[in-house]
């Protein structure tokens, strides 16, 4: 699993949110989120910078954490 995929499932573990309940805070679809969150960055599904931004607002996460962990430079959101 990648950094992304772990920082998805820890943090949705932490504040008890499941993939549909993220997708109902983004517009993210669930399967996105669900890939996200199992193969990471690197899987099938690539997340785009304004997925990733959208994750890190509704999960309350530093969006140069994301960034990181989806090995997006943080100046592409620029």
């Amino acid at each position: 699993m990648e950094a992304l995929g772990e920082l998805l499932q820890a943090t949705m573990r932490t504040r008890h949110l499941t993939a549909q309940a993220l997708a109902d805070r983004t517009g993210i679809r669930t399967p996105r989120i669900r890939a996200f969150a199992q193969d990471g960055a690197d899987g099938p599904v690539h997340p785009t910078e304004p997925e990733l931004a959208e994750l890190a607002a509704a999960l309350a996460l530093p969006l140069p954490q994301v960034l990181a962990a989806a090995h997006v430079p943080a100046k592409m959101l620029a």
